[in-house]
């Protein structure tokens, strides 16, 4: 069985994305990792090529400033770094730049690819998500945090990027088959000090809203970062995967959020009590099919 990593980055230097530590999460698994590398010029191209020189390829590419709406540009620098894997590998293993996949997962992630490596039926792997928020010590507790995703699919280019790369669809927009795995990829994108948040996120709406400007906030916040405009958060108990720990020792700033307090609407509250009694949540929209 061949595995072939994948992913896309511009200006993580810049911005503060944990890129290497989300390509070394994936190491072990993967032959090789192909990284679309943007056109930056913060030495994200350098720090790219010095995670595993043997093992990383680097895809340089020019971003589009037309698919500037909608993320659509992530979607296709995605694309772009899935292209040119070749077809000798049967699974292919995405990442983001802000997100790392715990080591826990990977005896259940290496026994599943084996074993359903020839079914045709399955098209690819569901990954269980936690979304870090304002510090490495909170998550986000309500539905505008996804609490499952593709991130291993078969080698099939029919397959392909969705919408703004948050999954994929395949063919005619056709939802992909997964099987669900007990594996946690950790996303940290909300997670920096309030300056570097600001700037991150200032950057990253302009992939949204093209040339316009952002909605701004109906707060009156005028400072780096208004970490408290969230719904709801929970407390994080766990272990962070271990090529974070560097990062999270380097933690320069304090974030305390009461857990008392949220802004839930009741629809929400309803779908977190369900969720809790059951372990299913009720008229969440998912991006697949569980097989």
């Amino acid at each position: 069985m061949k595995v072939t990593g994948f992913s896309f980055i511009k200006n993580a230097v810049k911005f503060q994305y944990p890129i290497a530590e989300a390509v070394r999460s994936i190491l072990p698994l993967c032959d090789e990792v192909v990284v679309a590398v943007g056109d930056g010029d913060d030495g994200t191209r350098e720090l790219v090529a010095s995670i595993d020189p043997g093992k990383i390829r680097i895809i340089d590419t020019v971003w589009d400033n037309s698919l500037k709406q909608g993320g659509r540009v992530l979607a296709a620098e995605t694309d772009k770094a899935f292209a040119p894997i070749p077809a000798d590998s049967d699974w292919c293993i995405y990442i983001q730049g802000d997100e790392v996949l715990h080591e826990a997962g990977y005896p259940e992630i290496r026994e599943a690819m084996e074993w359903w490596k020839d079914a045709k039926e399955v098209d690819g792997l569901l990954l269980k998500y936690l979304h870090f928020y304002g510090s490495f010590d909170y998550v986000g507790a309500s539905s505008r945090w996804y609490k499952n995703e593709i991130r291993i699919i078969k080698n099939d280019k029919s397959i392909y990027s969705y919408k703004d790369a948050q999954g994929f669809r395949k063919g005619d927009n056709e939802k992909l088959r997964v099987k669900p795995l007990n594996a946690f990829m950790h996303h940290y994108g909300w997670v920096r000090e309030p300056k570097a948040m600001k700037e991150k996120q200032t950057n990253l709406d302009s992939y949204y809203h093209g040339d316009e400007a952002a909605p701004a906030p109906q707060t009156g916040f005028t400072g780096d970062f208004d970490y408290f405009e969230i719904d709801a958060l929970e407390k994080f108990t766990g272990t962070h995967p271990a090529v974070m720990q560097a990062r999270i020792d380097a933690i320069n700033w304090k974030f305390e959020y009461d857990l008392t307090y949220n802004k839930l609407k009741p629809k929400e509250r309803f779908k977190n009590l369900i969720e809790a009694l059951t372990g299913k949540r009720p008229f969440d929209h998912n991006n697949y099919k569980i097989i």
